[in-house]
């Protein structure tokens, strides 16, 4: 009896050592990589397959005492497949969590107001539907380093639908269709930049649409052409498109551009004036005018 204990004994001194040994390994820093390493988990790997990885890819220093204490702790079948992002800061409970958890590595992007989808595509390097135009909303988005162009488009419009669906019945009540709503919040967005002159553009472009005059909004021209200007040539305007609503009567066939939620609400909620006209100087301020007299009178004044 005396001899087992002796032993036991023993035993616990060296688990103490060999504790005190790899105090630093395991609490304080797991390696001596300075940088950032992207760890990639496959499904269907196994505890031993992801600490033997670990280990050689120099993140930890020993695999043991990660298998240990992912065993001790009931937690080696509950790890998740994934890319995870590492540093030499992180101790073997901190990753072990992050795996359980599933925070893989993240990047960070952000989709301004008026992107089409072409800038989107370009932005991300993805594919994306045309019909998708006007419903991909636009603010900042967390996507997995491996995202796909499914994962920006679910991203990206459940992100619309849960912003849009607020305002859903007043869209109904007022007569509109979602349809009309954002094609107009996407001319809109395009053409002015305050609130106010948001709300002031979007009421004049209700009107006109009543009125059967023709919208004649210049970005609808710069969405056919593609063209980075303020200033429309003569000839762009007798381009036949549909998209042409100098051309044109009513809206164009979809959206030019995915607007943002002030641009929307603004189409929801236009400010009734007695402007019929207005236009953008080349500083972006936008110039209201009641009658085609004093439109031209301003045009003659600031884009001349």
């Amino acid at each position: 009896m005396k001899i087992i204990k002796k032993f036991l004994f023993f035993l616990f001194l060296l688990l103490i050592v060999f504790f005190l040994l790899n105090f630093k390994t395991f609490f304080l820093n797991i390696s001596s990589t300075p940088d950032k390493k992207i760890f990639s988990i496959e499904k269907g790997e196994g505890i031993f397959e992801i600490a033997k990885k670990l280990e050689k890819e120099k993140i930890i220093k020993n695999r043991f005492l990660f298998l240990g204490y992912a065993i001790l702790k009931g937690k080696h079948r509950k790890i998740l497949a994934g890319k995870y992002e590492l540093n030499s800061s992180m101790t073997i409970p901190q990753i072990l969590e992050k795996f359980v958890k599933g925070e893989t590595a993240k990047i960070k992007v952000t989709i301004p107001e008026g992107f089409t989808i072409k800038e989107i595509e370009e932005k991300l390097k993805v594919d994306l539907p045309e019909e998708l135009e006007g419903y991909l909303f636009p603010d900042t988005y967390y996507f997995s380093i491996d995202y796909t162009s499914k994962d920006v488009i679910k991203a990206m419009k459940e992100n619309f639908d849960k912003k849009i669906a607020p305002y859903l019945p007043e869209i109904e009540r007022q007569g509109k269709s979602l349809r009309e709503v954002i094609i107009l919040a996407s001319l809109v967005e395009k053409e002015v930049k305050t609130k106010e002159e948001k709300e002031i553009v979007a009421g004049i472009l209700w009107k006109r649409l009543k009125a059967k005059i023709p919208l004649q909004v210049d970005a609808t021209i710069t969405y056919i052409t593609g063209k980075k200007t303020t200033k429309i040539p003569l000839e762009d305007l007798q381009i036949d498109s549909p998209y042409n609503t100098y051309k044109y009567l009513g809206l164009p066939p979809g959206p030019i551009c995915n607007p943002g939620l002030e641009s929307i609400l603004a189409v929801i909620y236009p400010k009734e004036t007695d402007y019929w006209y207005y236009l953008t100087t080349p500083e972006g301020k936008a110039i209201f005018s009641k009658t085609f007299l004093e439109h031209q009178i301003a045009k003659e004044k600031y884009l001349k």
